[in-house]
């Protein structure tokens, strides 16, 4: 086989290193997993089996499903624990100590372990783009509709969309402002429900329309609202007129049909959507909400890295010629590694979305550092 044949290729002291990495790796990704698993879903799925009558069969389905999201988050954890472990029972039996003595470089032996976490990036990146959020869709209306909440395949709940621009015939029209905010309380099957548009792009007046439905006709590219009222307010004279209509035609972009068409929660979107919902958000001009959706982008990126870096930590840390760390010591250290780089990953992001930082810096800066940290580990293990 030609994956069987590569293997063979490889040096027998990588092959040998890797075969020590695999056990810990396999071990790390249980018990993360078991234990993000249970505090995430596992408690909330016994809850709704008990209290609402959801199906055995069907809580074990949803579970599978949200199976990969929690896996996403155990790589990268059990990827530290896997080089810290491997290195130090190593470092410990005094194999490393022989390895040094033939003339074997700390960083030459150490590099199964950053190969290995290099893997763990790739299918770190491909789980979270590709197999998540179908995933997390279909665990989420699986669900909902098992316990008796109907749900379509195309839906979405509270649609906001603001449109920024100049405002005509207005003292400052130079300056952008919220011209138009669209409301739809929920969105089904195409069709807008309860919704509202305020209009602000007329110096002077203002509009407000409700309706039942709405719809984008692509064909005129407006937006066909029925059953509704118009209702227009004069900032000067204080005049306001109402109007009932049964079908109206309104010149708006169909942006909020692509923004409800998209998740909800950045995490749970693709590159490929993530990015398309950024171009929409640009096209409003939200600032806002396209630089936190930048930032969101830049992390899709720069979390999978994060097993490089704790690949590099674990091992350095792991490799140093003292002492040796025990299954439970290493749980403990990484926990403790994990929650640091994640309340730095967190400071980061924050500024980021606030505008702060740049999105690229806010979203790897916490990666840099950590590679920093781990070649100042890595040289001092060489010593």
């Amino acid at each position: 086989m030609p994956g069987h044949q590569l293997w063979r290729r490889l040096p027998i002291m990588d092959r040998w290193l890797l075969g020590e990495l695999i056990g810990p790796l396999l071990f790390g990704v249980a018990a993360f997993t078991a234990v993000t698993l249970s505090v995430g879903v596992v408690f909330d799925l016994v809850r709704k089996v008990a209290e609402a009558g959801l199906a055995l069969d069907v809580a074990m389905r949803v579970l599978l499903l949200k199976l990969p999201g929690f896996l996403v988050l155990s790589f990268p954890m059990a990827t530290l624990m896997a080089t810290l472990l491997a290195y130090s029972r190593l470092s410990g039996g005094s194999e490393l100590t022989a390895l040094r003595s033939i003339g074997v470089s700390t960083s030459r032996f150490l590099v199964p372990a950053i190969a290995l976490a290099a893997l763990m990036s790739l299918l770190t990146f491909v789980f979270n783009d590709v197999i998540v959020p179908p995933a997390n869709r279909a665990g989420y209306v699986m669900l909902h509709r098992a316990i008796g909440r109907s749900i379509d395949s195309e839906k979405g709940e509270n649609i906001i969309y603001p449109r920024y621009g100049r405002v005509t015939d207005a003292i400052d029209n130079d300056k952008e402002r919220l011209t138009q905010l669209f409301y739809a309380r929920e969105f089904r099957a195409g069709a807008m429900r309860d919704v509202t548009v305020l209009d602000f792009s007329r110096g002077g007046q203002r509009q407000m329309l409700q309706a039942a439905t709405a719809r984008f006709d692509q064909s005129s590219g407006q937006w066909e609202f029925r059953n509704g009222t118009i209702i227009n307010f004069g900032d000067l004279d204080g005049n306001t007129t109402t109007a009932k209509f049964d079908r109206y035609l309104y010149p708006l972009v169909s942006d909020p049909l692509e923004l409800a068409e998209l998740p909800k929660d950045a995490n749970n979107m693709t590159v490929a959507q993530a990015r398309q919902g950024l171009q929409v958000l640009d096209r409003a001009g939200d600032r806002k909400e396209a630089r936190k959706l930048r930032v969101r982008i830049q992390e899709k990126f720069s979390f999978p890295a994060i097993c490089l870096v704790f690949g590099l930590i674990g091992a350095s840390l792991g490799a140093r010629p003292t002492g040796r760390t025990s299954r439970s010591q290493g749980f403990g250290i990484s926990v403790l590694l994990i929650f640091l780089y994640y309340l730095l990953a967190f400071v980061s992001s924050s500024l980021g979305v606030k505008g702060t930082v740049a999105p690229v810096v806010s979203a790897w800066s916490p990666v840099v550092i950590g590679l920093l940290g781990g070649l100042w580990l890595l040289r001092g293990a060489s010593r």
